[in-house]
């Protein structure tokens, strides 16, 4: 299906005004960092010890992953971002820390804990197929020390931040005590506050600006499934009568995203992706664009379309990657979304 032409028009001038305004906004990012491995290799042969394929080596990648992909991809889209977590003391923490570096994000706010190790999730991939996937984590709840000061430099350094985006994969950072403190110190200025969410329980995102459920998760924390139309806009209100939220996106693949807000109509808009490579990172894409479109005063509609614009062309991209506004532009002005689909 392609997009409406009013639409992709629309997109476009949201574009031309986010790439025409001062790249002065900073963007605050908490939640769970992650180290994101991805070992290449081939398959030639099965196990004479179990009927699994061997992967013959043939190289490796490392990128950042969960809240860290969310700053890297704000950074790409050439906006200062402040990076807040806790990572391990071990050999992933000390990759990641490299690998931010290397992007200049600040990383002042993350803080250290020997206690735990650094979530790191390590994907074989051959011929282009992920074929298993190795975590290595904790998902307890952080110490009261830490999460008392891991909340302290969040708020501190919210107050020189356009809006704030927390990126929750379920491994214990993000709780409701601290997005209960980061609701209030954004308050005062109206600063956007955004929720990437995880789990069932959506009452600890209370008072948030926009969660970006995907559809599976929107069902999980809905209690119900969501086969129809009707069946969502269902879900939507009962997500956001839960979490006291602004507004809700639920993302949904190849079928695009929809806009929920309060005594408005829903907003859809199809999705522009010609052909899904890889949709790993997709949702630390989406929030990006609509944290840093939103930190510039935009209207959530149009930062919906250019979220939409932007997570068709990461999933066109192998593993966990960023989009740019320039790159937008490219392809938006070439004609993007009139290319034929497979």
């Amino acid at each position: 299906m392609r997009i409406a032409e009013a639409t992709y028009q629309a997109a476009g001038s949201a574009l031309e005004k986010l790439r025409s305004a001062p790249s002065n906004s900073r963007i605050l990012v908490i939640g769970d960092l992650m180290l994101d491995e991805f070992v290449f290799g081939s398959v030639r042969r099965i196990s004479p010890e179990a009927p699994v394929p061997v992967v013959e080596i043939t190289g490796r990648r490392f990128a950042a992953g969960g809240a860290a992909n969310v700053a890297a991809n704000v950074a790409a889209l050439k906006r200062s971002v402040l990076l807040a977590g806790v990572t391990g003391v071990d050999e992933p923490a000390a990759r990641l820390r490299q690998l931010l570096d290397a992007i200049s994000l600040d990383s002042s706010c993350i803080l250290s804990d020997s206690a735990r190790p650094t979530s790191c999730k390590t994907r074989i991939v051959a011929a282009g197929q992920q074929i298993v996937r190795i975590d290595g984590e904790s998902r307890d709840a952080l110490s009261e020390s830490v999460r008392a000061h891991l909340t302290e430099a969040a708020t501190r350094a919210l107050r020189d931040a356009n809006a704030c985006i927390i990126s929750d994969y379920g491994k214990g950072v993000v709780s409701p005590d601290l997005v209960s403190a980061l609701v209030a110190a954004a308050a005062p200025r109206s600063i956007p506050v955004l929720v990437d969410p995880k789990g069932h329980d959506y009452s600890k995102y209370a008072g948030v600006t926009l969660i970006t459920p995907n559809l599976k998760e929107a069902e999980f924390a809905a209690a119900q499934p969501i086969n129809s139309d009707n069946d969502m806009f269902q879900a939507a209100g009962r997500i956001m009568r839960i979490a006291k939220c602004t507004a809700l996106l639920i993302t949904q693949g190849a079928a695009g995203m929809t806009l929920f807000r309060s005594g408005r109509d829903p907003l859809h808009s199809p999705s522009l992706a010609h052909q899904v490579f890889d949709v790993t990172g997709a949702g630390d894409t989406v929030v990006a664009m609509l944290a840093v479109a939103m930190a510039h005063g935009l209207a959530i509609d149009d930062a919906m379309l250019l979220a939409n614009v932007a997570a068709g062309i990461v999933v066109e991209k192998p593993g966990t990657a960023t989009v740019s506004l320039d790159e937008m532009w490219e392809l938006m002005r070439d004609g993007y979304h009139r290319r034929p689909r497979p």
